[in-house]
């Protein structure tokens, strides 16, 4: 029916954030909740990023942010994802929070497995990545 709830976990460390911003994925199968402050600094840096002449790039803004939707979660944690986004990613019953840095991620059961790479492969290229940075 849509309705999903915020893990208590995620609740908490949002410090009982009840305003999102929704959208779905530019890069992967998956939806991206944001905290409002989090969208809004997204959407400066975009902003920022382009040239407000450019029309191409004027596109490319509007669609990035008329595909969102705000998103008010209920005092018990349960919020309404809208039936596009269900149908778009494949929703069946059960979904997975992934937090992601300043964002969590939402992703239909079984699916951002998928996305994983190789154990051996994940643990060279972590390695290559932290050398660098420490080279840095």
């Amino acid at each position: 029916k849509g309705r999903a709830f915020l893990p208590v976990q995620l609740r908490k460390q949002l410090d009982d954030c009840k305003t999102f911003i929704l959208r779905k994925d530019i890069f992967c199968n998956c939806l991206v909740l944001y905290t409002e402050d989090a969208w809004n600094e997204i959407v400066s840096h975009l902003k920022g990023q382009l040239n407000g002449w450019n029309r191409q790039q004027g596109q490319i803004f509007r669609q990035f942010v008329s595909e969102a939707d705000r998103i008010e979660l209920e005092e018990n944690g349960r919020m309404l994802i809208p039936r596009r986004y269900i149908d778009a990613l494949g929703i069946k019953s059960d979904i997975r929070f992934v937090g992601s840095d300043t964002t969590i991620e939402i992703w239909p059961a079984g699916k951002i497995e998928e996305t994983f790479i190789e154990p051996d492969d994940f643990a060279k290229e972590l390695e290559l990545l932290m050398e660098k940075n420490k080279q840095e």
